[in-house]
């Protein structure tokens, strides 16, 4: 991390899990873990029911909410998907955009992913923007070429103003769900690509200071190895945001 001219971010994803019961629970006890820990800013996405227990509960803590996508319509005839202004008025601060599991399962391309990006900055949420390479990819040796596809596609449009309020993810999809996990050589190297991306497309000033996130399988066992190297600037957790004490030692670890 180089928090020198930029902000280490800690975000849990906690995907379809937790019933606003349970949310209330675990927002509370996660707040009474990291209260005194500012060395990061820290976000917990949770689903959309959760978002107003969430807040309510993360209310006067250092804790912020986030959902965990977004339609990119202001309103109308899209069954079941929800607007930039409603995530707002339900409370959330931040959206992810584009996680892999969007993109194999439920047919998100870098288009939607786009539209979805600038709907949410115009409405005035923060985006975390998923990036990532599958095994097959990495394989290959074009990691580089689908992150720096990604990213262009993914921003398309997307103002240097903007990008005050996007952090990237860097999610190598192989490692999400499976227990792999990149080297932090690797997730160094894959951040430092995005990056350089980032300057080509606006310029040395503004890439360095975004927040680019690690997004595959961090946890409390491995976050410190990870967060030591220059371009991993925080992380987008998935399972061990689950469990506050997982979640706080990484926290711990971003300090």
């Amino acid at each position: 991390m180089n928090k020198a001219t930029r902000k280490a971010v800690i975000a849990g994803n906690w995907k379809m899990n937790m019933t606003p019961s349970q949310t209330k629970e675990a927002v509370e006890k996660t707040a009474a873990l990291v209260k005194d820990k500012n060395g990061c800013d820290i976000v917990l996405c949770v689903p959309f029911v959760d978002i107003g227990t969430a807040a309510a509960a993360a209310k006067g803590t250092n804790i912020r909410i986030g959902a965990q996508n977004v339609h990119f319509a202001e309103s109308g005839a899209y069954t079941g998907e929800i607007s930039a202004a409603m995530l707002l008025e339900a409370g959330a601060e931040y959206v992810i955009i584009g996680h892999s599991e969007r993109r194999q399962y439920f047919g998100e391309t870098d288009k939607t992913v786009n539209q979805r990006t600038k709907a949410a900055l115009a409405a005035g949420l923060k985006v975390i923007l998923c990036v990532g390479e599958v095994l097959e990819e990495r394989q290959s040796n074009i990691t580089d070429e689908i992150l720096s596809m990604q990213t262009k596609l993914d921003l398309a449009g997307v103002s240097k103003e903007d990008m005050q309020n996007v952090i990237i993810a860097y999610e190598p999809v192989w490692a999400i769900g499976t227990g792999l996990t990149a080297t932090p050589q690797q997730a160094d190297a894959a951040c430092g690509c995005i990056r350089s991306v980032l300057t080509q497309l606006y310029d040395e000033k503004t890439a360095e200071s975004v927040t680019i996130q690690y997004g595959g399988s961090m946890n409390d066992g491995n976050a410190a190895e990870l967060l030591a190297m220059y371009h991993v600037d925080g992380g987008l957790i998935g399972g061990a945001s689950l469990v506050p004490e997982k979640f706080d030692a990484i926290v711990t670890a971003a300090q």
